[in-house]
């Protein structure tokens, strides 16, 4: 999405997290056994075609494709071409996927129809069109198929035990993450209301526990949550003028939280799911 290290969030098709490592940061994050008890839940069989909302790097596109085999195909779309080519490159080495460019906020009339659609962590980069979003997914889902809606809600959030400088700066800085780059720390508890009010039938939910650090942090999990600081930081320099040490001393010190196996993490991931009526 976006140019690598922009961080200028008021732009309408910016993405906040973009940064010369971001492909890296998404491929090492994504957790295959994770995504396939997911997409088991969701109702991924083979046979299916199925869309991968906000694909990256291509890596769950992937599992996903498999996990529709024999017969089945699937589609990922991103609006960065960076990640688009990284995933053509890298995932498209069979018939049945395929990966191409596409704007969220416009309709998905190019890629035709799918039995199955999955956007999972998407929509808190849309706090404003979310909605929106929905009903331009709902348009792509052929009738009698799923729209598969996965968030985290209190992103970031919940952590036992902070130091009380980072645990007074947190709100803040998801605060403007919500004015200045339409960020939703609360996107999952949303969902439901998405898919109910835009009236799709057999609407399921499920709650599993997301970021779920206790005692010794994997060097990939470290590498996800620090990159990420790192560019919040970066965006909002001005709110760390009063912390101890400036903005380097913060980042060297939610680190420090985080390798502390004392240290509790944790964040919601809610699932929704539902049918598009037959009728529709």
């Amino acid at each position: 999405m976006k140019n690598i290290e922009s961080f200028l969030c008021n732009a309408s098709d910016t993405y906040f997290m973009e940064n010369a490592e971001e492909t890296f940061r998404l491929e090492i994050k994504t957790d295959p056994e994770s995504v396939r008890q997911q997409a088991i839940w969701c109702g991924a069989k083979p046979g299916m075609r199925v869309l991968d909302v906000g694909c990256g790097p291509g890596k769950t596109t992937s599992i996903l494709y498999e996990m529709v085999q024999p017969g089945g195909c699937a589609v990922g779309i991103d609006l960065s071409s960076d990640r688009i080519s990284y995933a053509k490159n890298h995932y498209c080495r069979q018939p049945g996927i395929d990966f191409t460019v596409c704007n969220l906020k416009e309709p998905l009339n190019s890629i035709g129809q799918f039995d199955l659609i999955w956007a999972r962590f998407v929509l808190e980069y849309f706090r404003e069109e979310s909605n929106n979003i929905v009903k331009n997914l709902i348009e792509a889902l052929k009738p009698g198929g799923y729209l598969c809606l996965l968030d985290l809600d209190y992103n970031s959030l919940s952590h036992y035990e902070l130091p009380p400088t980072i645990q007074d700066l947190l709100p803040k800085l998801m605060n403007r993450l919500e004015e200045e780059c339409n960020f939703d720390a609360y996107a999952g508890r949303k969902l439901y209301s998405y898919l109910f009010d835009n009236g799709l039938n057999n609407i399921q939910v499920n709650l599993k526990a997301h970021h779920l650090f206790f005692g010794s942090i994997k060097e990939k999990d470290l590498f996800n949550w620090m990159k990420k600081i790192e560019i919040i930081v970066k965006r909002f320099e001005d709110l760390f003028s009063d912390y101890p040490g400036g903005n380097e001393a913060f980042i060297d010190d939610f680190k420090m939280f985080l390798i502390d196996p004392r240290r509790f993490t944790y964040t919601p991931l809610i699932m929704c799911k539902g049918m598009k009526p037959l009728d529709f």
